[in-house]
């Protein structure tokens, strides 16, 4: 029986991008499958639209590899145009053109034919529910509704891969959760979705994340693979001072990750004991002295699992793994 090889939609290899000595992107090997949506995270500055930007082919790699939908970026670009879709975080709708005419334009800038152009439209005007809308000026939008529109203008000539680069950045909760599902009926037609996001609770929305950190991929899986990355132990402290107490923590205990979560502090700590309770315990009792010694509070301490949040948190404040990892099996 032949065995058909189903090739990624999206593979890097030691892709890197310089600008001027500085690494915005330092060796970034990844795979992303047909039909995934697939989520890059990580905090300003961290590589994620440089990254974009490499993939899409609007700049160039100085090191490494990439293929998008079949095609080498930097020697197939042309094509690659053909079968892409790419959402910028500032993209670009014209104000004084209506939510039918931008997305007639941006046909042109593709090349899509004249026949069928309009039936495609109107799938796009359903699909986004923009129908009502059609006639309005792009500029009398609201936030949500110039994502969508810019959404159906990425999408206007039928791309294999789509990238959005923070889509959602701005957007109120109720719009960002209608986007959301109209990704997930893209991927139901196969589409491979490659999105940037500041939002955590978006992250847990994707099939597989990939956390960058100074340009550096340092987490790889399905979100739950992700949060297990993270090594020791995870205590939810509760204070009525959370951020005196938090203050307290990170100068005194350095080795710990303080996140704070409105009256509630997250504090990781790498053990090596793998006694969990033990860990929660030593960890309680260091929290308790330091919070003692600074006459603050504590109302009670428990052993939580760690959020996406957490593991971010651990990250930024060098808690976290300066290496890339797996996930445990």
């Amino acid at each position: 029986m032949n065995t058909k090889l189903v090739m990624p939609a999206i593979r890097t290899e030691a892709l890197t991008r310089r600008f001027d000595g500085v690494v915005a992107v330092d060796g970034l090997s990844l795979e992303v499958a047909e039909g995934e949506i697939f989520g890059l995270v990580g905090p300003d500055g961290a590589g994620k639209t440089t990254t974009m930007r490499m993939l899409t082919g609007i700049l160039a790699p100085t090191g490494g590899r990439a293929v998008v939908a079949d095609c080498t970026v930097g020697a197939d670009d042309e094509r690659l145009k053909e079968r892409i879709g790419y959402m910028s975080q500032r993209f670009g709708l014209y104000p004084d053109l209506t939510v039918a005419e931008n997305i007639d334009f941006y046909a042109d800038i593709y090349g899509v034919p004249t026949r069928g152009r309009a039936e495609k439209i109107e799938q796009l005007l359903g699909f986004s529910n923009l129908t009502p809308f059609r006639h309005r000026q792009a500029g009398n939008l609201s936030g949500g509704m110039k994502q969508k529109l810019g959404l159906a203008c990425a999408l206007v000539h039928t791309p294999r891969v789509l990238f959005l680069d923070e889509p959602t950045n701005g957007v109120d909760p109720v719009s960002r959760r209608d986007f959301w599902r109209i990704l997930y009926q893209l991927v139901r037609e196969r589409v491979t979705i490659f999105v940037s996001t500041a939002y955590l609770d978006e992250a847990e929305r994707c099939n597989r994340l990939g956390l960058l950190h100074r340009g550096r991929l340092i987490g790889l899986g399905t979100p739950d693979e992700v949060k297990a990355m993270m090594p020791g132990v995870l205590v939810e402290v509760g204070t009525p001072a959370p951020r005196r107490l938090a203050a307290v923590l990170r100068e005194r205990w350095p080795e710990a990750s303080v996140g704070l979560f409105g009256d509630r502090l997250h504090v990781a700590v790498r053990i090596r004991n793998t006694d969990t309770e033990d860990q929660v315990g030593g960890v309680a009792d260091r929290v308790r002295a330091l919070a003692g010694a600074a006459d603050l509070p504590i109302e009670s301490i428990q052993r939580i699992e760690p959020s996406l949040e957490d593991v971010f948190v651990a990250v930024l404040a060098g808690a976290g793994p300066d290496r890339e990892v797996s996930p445990r099996s």
